[in-house]
């Protein structure tokens, strides 16, 4: 008896309204933009086509076609063994940090050329700046620890037109420190944000790698592979995700007029109350809490400011004012 066909893969419901990720992937539309991804393309057991997402190479080429794709980007290559992270994540961030931003001048998102984000924690792969130059104009400065990494974020930037003078990628030369050193004298940024390293070790970061290879389940061998990659200062750093946002909340709490509001992911939900202790020590005038999700995963993004009412009214008559007339 012919089976019948299977039924398409359900829309991503949870992710934000604006992302164009919440469709299942088109692989034979990703295929035609990105012909590399075809050799990854196979049907599941679900009679689905999709790709082995514990394939290293086969998530790194989803991304190229993605890229392509949604953000008109032609050229991007990350080095071997470097973080690859999962798009449609990724862009639910930035477009919470659009509202998050809008709801701080009245409703209208101001212009995009006039925005600057710091991205903490840029990566060889350039993800966030990529996506919020594309979708909202944003201007970036993306700060790193690895000259790796910097390097290969500033020959992304050079090789797509589209980027070109939009991204600003410097090393981050103290490998403990955050904002210090690096927030340059008078500077300010309408947002910050991190995607923080989440194990406190190596050998936590380790074991991390052997639970999501097993829980993927479709690849076998001696010595498995994040699907996602990472180098040491990407997956883990002494105290972990809390003791890095720890850290973040007191620099930033040293420069309260540095930036409107300071943001970082925050993926577990047990590290919540010790940020809020830390906020409440810095004195953040404000603290939310967004909460988000992709799949089975959960995650929330924390934003703080220092800045007073009376500051916040002046920031936005300096610096987004076009967008309130």
């Amino acid at each position: 008896m012919k089976q019948p066909p299977a039924p398409p893969a359900p829309e991503k419901e949870q992710l934000h309204p604006r992302n164009p990720h919440r469709a299942p992937y088109d692989f034979p539309q990703l295929s035609t933009i990105s012909p590399e991804l075809k050799a990854f393309v196979q049907t599941n057991k679900f009679g689905n086509l999709s790709i082995d997402f514990a394939d290293p190479a086969a998530v790194k080429a989803l991304n190229r076609a993605l890229l392509k794709q949604f953000y008109g980007i032609e050229h991007w290559d990350i080095p071997r063994g470097y973080l690859c992270p999962p798009i449609p994540g990724r862009a639910d961030y930035v477009h919470y940090l659009a509202d998050l931003l809008a709801e701080s001048n009245g409703g209208a998102l101001p212009p995009g050329e006039d925005i600057t984000v710091l991205d903490v924690g840029v990566g060889a792969n350039c993800i966030y700046p990529i996506i919020g130059r594309r979708a909202y104009g944003w201007h970036f400065v993306g700060s790193d620890v690895d000259g790796v990494a910097v390097r290969a974020a500033q020959q992304i930037e050079a090789a797509n037109p589209s980027l070109a003078g939009a991204i600003e990628a410097r090393l981050q030369p103290a490998r403990t420190r955050i904002f210090d050193g690096l927030i340059q004298a008078g500077e300010v940024f309408d947002m910050t944000m991190c995607n923080p390293p989440f194990h406190a070790s190596a050998a936590e970061a380790a074991a991390g790698t052997q639970r999501k290879t097993a829980a993927l389940g479709t690849r076998r061998g001696p010595r498995p592979t994040l699907n996602f990659g990472g180098q040491n200062n990407e997956l883990w750093c002494e105290g972990g995700e809390a003791g890095f946002i720890r850290r973040m909340v007191q620099e930033s709490g040293r420069r309260p007029t540095s930036a409107y509001w300071y943001t970082s992911l925050v993926s577990k939900k047990e590290t919540l109350p010790g940020v809020y202790r830390a906020l409440q020590t810095a004195g953040a005038t404000d603290v939310r809490t967004i909460e988000m999700a992709q799949g089975q995963k959960k995650s929330r993004l924390v934003a703080w400011t220092f800045l007073k009412p009376q500051q916040r009214e002046a920031w936005r008559k300096t610096r987004w004012s076009e967008a309130r007339d």
